[in-house]
């Protein structure tokens, strides 16, 4: 079997999309709690993974350092933000002016990895013709 790594990035794209996914939903569910009695903000955390997979191979090029990423490894990590800490009496710390913020901050990230997943399609159409 030839391994030619013409995937590579488009299986990392494509596990950053599910996480940024993921995160949508994760923000969603803070805003629809955001009057929920000790309810705890929760997030998740994909790209200090992603970092840390890059990190792994020094002194290699970018395309390297993407070949060697297992994405069956780049798991990101759901986490409950500030858990001692609230912003009202009934426990909640959830501000919903700051999730809104990071719901269309992360909204806008997701549309950039489905334009670069599209354009890795198009390349590789593009070298099929």
């Amino acid at each position: 079997m030839v391994n030619s790594h013409v995937f590579d990035y488009i299986n990392v794209i494509d596990r950053a999309a599910d996480a940024s996914a993921l995160r949508n939903e994760i923000l969603s569910n803070n805003i629809a709690n955001q009057d929920t009695p000790g309810f705890k903000r929760q997030d998740i955390d994909f790209e200090t993974e992603l970092a840390h997979a890059m990190r792994r191979s020094k002194y290699t090029s970018i395309d390297d350092k993407v070949a060697n990423i297992q994405p069956n490894r780049l798991e990101a990590r759901i986490y409950t933000d500030s858990s001692d800490f609230s912003y009202r009496l009934d426990g909640n710390n959830v501000d919903p002016e700051q999730e809104q913020v990071k719901l269309a901050a992360n909204q806008l990230k997701y549309q950039g990895l489905m334009a670069s997943l599209t354009a890795e399609f198009n390349n590789l159409k593009a070298v099929l013709k």
